[in-house]
């Protein structure tokens, strides 16, 4: 669903708390990607439905699979998780994860790789994977160390328990608390600001943020003088600065 040039992405399987089984998966990725390319679609709100915003993989489907010893196991890391959280951590615009209730494995690590996550009080985060003997996926151990630290990072991942959302907030994980009756009217007013700021400035900003991360100083400097050399080229950046000069209000197109 859209509004104002945002898009909402609405995990919609609440039976199953929104695990991910493969169908789910195929359809989110190709959802993300078809937001990423429009031009019209200035912010992406990620959500679920139901008492929860992801659980994380299906284990009823990953049984089965199992017990058939099925190749479609392991390569749904490269062909589903990690394309998914690459477009969440570099689409050219900004992303909100609106966590609606629990966010446990890779849902969680789909909230960590938004910009900005807001999480009813009655949510929490379960970084579950040790609990059933698995690494971390989905970005969860490149996004979690950079948003609380790594030792804090390692002792979630490897004593797997649910954070609740006043103790996610105090350890950095989100950056906002509400009730559930307010939740969408927040998402919705934080969508509607983004979706009419300078889309290219905040594309450039978070794609410096996650450059930075894996690189030296140098490079990073470098790298921020390209993205500044793109958005000072933008006619967001014209219209700005002329309406800095007019005391005015500028309004921004996202180009």
């Amino acid at each position: 669903s859209s509004d104002l040039s945002s898009a909402t992405i609405t995990l919609n399987r609440p039976e199953a708390m929104n695990a991910l089984d493969i169908a789910t998966k195929d359809v989110l990725l190709a959802t993300l990607r078809r937001v990423a390319e429009d031009p019209a679609v200035r912010c992406v709100v990620l959500t679920g439905t139901g008492r929860a915003f992801c659980v994380g993989q299906d284990l009823r489907e990953h049984i089965g699979l199992l017990a058939r010893h099925d190749d479609s196991l392991w390569s749904t890391v490269p062909q589903h998780y990690n394309p998914i959280v690459e477009l969440i951590s570099t689409m050219n615009k900004p992303v909100v994860a609106a966590i609606n209730g629990v966010a446990a494995g890779a849902g969680a690590s789909f909230a960590f790789a938004a910009d900005l996550r807001i999480i009813v009080d009655t949510g929490g985060f379960n970084l579950a994977f040790a609990g059933i003997a698995l690494s971390c996926d989905s970005g969860a151990s490149w996004t979690l160390p950079r948003l609380i630290g790594v030792a804090k990072a390692k002792e979630l991942l490897m004593f797997p328990r649910t954070v609740p959302a006043a103790e996610a907030l105090e350890l950095g994980m989100v950056n906002r608390v509400v009730t559930a009756e307010k939740l969408p009217a927040v998402v919705h007013e934080l969508a509607r600001t983004l979706a009419a700021g300078p889309t290219m400035a905040y594309g450039s900003i978070r794609r410096s943020v996650a450059f930075s991360a894996g690189h030296p100083l140098s490079q990073s400097l470098a790298q921020e003088a390209d993205q500044m050399a793109i958005t000072g080229a933008s006619q967001d950046h014209a219209a700005a600065v002329a309406a800095f000069i007019a005391k005015e209000k500028p309004t921004f197109h996202g180009n």
